[in-house]
């Protein structure tokens, strides 16, 4: 569907990504793709990477992947329900996500993305629901992007 815009979305990752430290290697309205190092801010005390730093990435991977979608349309997407299950623990290493779309509505869209670890082992799955917002929509008292 859309063109790759991966370099333009590293270039403006900003807050969450930025902090995290999510890099992105592909992204279009069909796939998205991003990697994390592991480091000490992504740990709980047990020395593993935290839950919410794979729900995190799916809602990342997922949200970038309907936001393409989305722009295409003039529109923009906010996560609705973030679903995921961690299948093993990781504590260091490169994670890697991947999102796909089950469905890319007008109102809604539907991502799921695995994360595995270096060897390509699964470490969580989860699915994303988004609202697709019009452009100009309030969202938390200000314009929504469309």
């Amino acid at each position: 569907m859309a063109d790759d815009v991966t370099a333009m979305l590293n270039a403006n990752l900003g807050g969450w990504n930025t902090s995290m430290g999510l890099r992105f290697l592909s992204a279009n309205a069909d796939e998205c793709v991003g990697e994390i190092v592991v480091g000490p801010q992504h740990t709980q005390p047990y020395g593993i990477v935290h839950g919410g730093v794979h729900c995190g990435i799916i809602e990342a991977a997922c949200s970038t992947g309907a936001a393409i979608v989305a722009m295409a349309r003039g529109q923009s997407v906010v996560g609705l329900e973030n679903a995921t299950s961690f299948i093993t623990a990781v504590r260091s290493g490169t994670l890697r996500v991947t999102a796909k779309p089950v469905t890319r509505g007008r109102r809604t869209q539907v991502w799921e993305a695995v994360v595995t670890n270096e060897a390509g082992k699964t470490c969580a799955t989860g699915r994303v629901r988004l609202l697709c917002l019009e452009g100009g929509t309030d969202l938390a008292g200000k314009p929504a992007p469309g």
